[in-house]
């Protein structure tokens, strides 16, 4: 009853939000004949009702909303108000966030950098504003596998906020848990859970257990944990997430995906594989669904499940999983990134078992030719691809043994 109470007041809060934006929407366009202060009033309103969208993952309601809303403020720019100056950079930012959350990430990165150029001569370049928009820029980097490039923005924006905002305040907390993210990518592990615990117990502190955002966190830093090898503190803490992210969203949302496949992993580690593969089908149906078949999230679902498949010995579901995930992945992200370069791994593992040696030496030369671009020599994922190199010289040895016998 408590669930479904909450749950209740969660979809009133929502629907209130949005009554709200369309009375302020109605009310800014009732004169037909618009001025450039109607105009912004106008876009403004269709900007507040597509970031309740937004932030409840329904992107394709929102994505009309923002396009009216940058049309209304180009119109408004032509008359050179501030507000509208304001408005247009505004509607850029809305634009690259949405265009991120659908895999779009070169058309966010151009977006994102326009509206950001605006933003820093209309507000300043220490502006806390800009700072939040830098955070941004540095997520779609991370995306792309530039995480060079993401971690140099981040602490371009972080020495922003510190400039605005003392060390301990609430602001900073996002902020240090997007570079928590990038050192889990680039496989600094113990710096990494540096940052996360130093933002949950403030994220905590300030929003309190039950926050979607305290959920979001704990989510994550599961996911390092998993990593780490610690999961049975990966499980606890994945677990109370979910059960926060339920409350809010209800069971099958898509906003849940991070958590059901860090709740995967942990059944895979336990070599409970049938509830890891109940997790992942669940998750490769709802990403389906809601992004679509070509979305880099489906191409990196896809290989979560062909890994699953080969773990269990079960070769022609991986393969079949492994070469859809391949095609998604080098067509949505390019062949110079991470999650295609493991995709390429464990194809080559399938054409190990097949007997494909050639072909899954040609599969591995392509991963570690992206994975060395992008990371250190130690990292752990050149060291799973190596792993699979050294598998297949030995089979070669074996293979070269064997003719010699004959």
């Amino acid at each position: 009853m408590a669930v479904r109470a909450k749950n209740q007041a969660t979809g009133k809060s929502f629907v209130f939000a949005l009554l709200l934006s369309l009375v302020l929407l109605e009310v800014s366009t009732a004169n037909t004949k618009l001025d450039a202060t109607r105009n912004s009033s106008s876009c403004r309103a269709l900007r507040s009702m597509a970031r309740i969208y937004l932030a409840y993952g329904q992107y394709a309601k929102a994505e009309p909303l923002i396009e009216q809303a940058l049309n209304l403020a180009k119109k408004a720019r032509a008359t050179g108000t501030d507000a509208s100056e304001k408005e247009l950079y505004m509607c850029l930012i809305d634009q690259a966030w949405l265009n991120k959350s659908q895999g779009r990430l070169a058309k966010a990165e151009l977006l994102c950098k326009e509206g950001l150029e605006l933003q820093m001569l209309a507000q300043g370049e220490n502006h806390p504003y800009v700072a939040y928009t830098l955070r941004i820029l540095s997520s779609i980097y991370r995306e792309q596998s530039k995480y060079s490039q993401a971690w140099d923005i981040l602490e371009q924006a972080i020495s922003i906020m510190k400039k605005n905002h003392l060390q301990d305040e609430l602001f900073l907390a996002p902020f240090q848990v997007e570079m928590a993210t990038i050192l889990v990518d680039q496989g600094k592990f113990a710096e990494a859970q540096t940052f996360y615990e130093w933002a949950v117990a403030l994220i905590n502190k300030s929003y309190g257990p039950k926050h979607v955002y305290t959920a979001s966190v704990w989510s994550q830093l599961a996911r390092l944990y998993v990593l780490q090898g610690r999961d049975s503190q990966a499980e606890e803490l994945a677990n109370r997430a979910l059960k926060v992210q339920e409350e809010i969203y209800g069971p099958d949302h898509h906003l849940l995906v991070p958590t059901w496949l860090t709740i995967a992993r942990i059944y895979q580690a336990k070599k409970d594989y049938s509830r890891a593969e109940e997790f992942l089908n669940k998750t490769l149906t709802t990403v389906e669904n809601e992004y679509g078949l070509e979305h880099p999230l489906t191409g990196k679902v896809l290989n979560l499940l062909g890994e699953l498949y080969l773990v269990r010995g079960e070769y022609a579901k991986a393969e079949q999983l492994c070469k859809r995930a391949v095609k998604v992945l080098e067509h949505s992200l390019g062949a110079d990134n991470d999650y295609t370069a493991m995709a390429f791994n464990n194809l080559a593992k399938v054409c190990i078992h097949q007997g494909e040696y050639g072909e899954a030496r040609y599969l591995c030369h392509r991963a570690l030719k992206a994975l060395r671009k992008i990371f250190e020599q130690d990292h752990p994922k050149v060291a799973q691809v190596l792993v699979t190199m050294t598998q297949i010289q030995q089979k070669d040895k074996n293979l070269a043994a064997l003719r010699m016998s004959e």
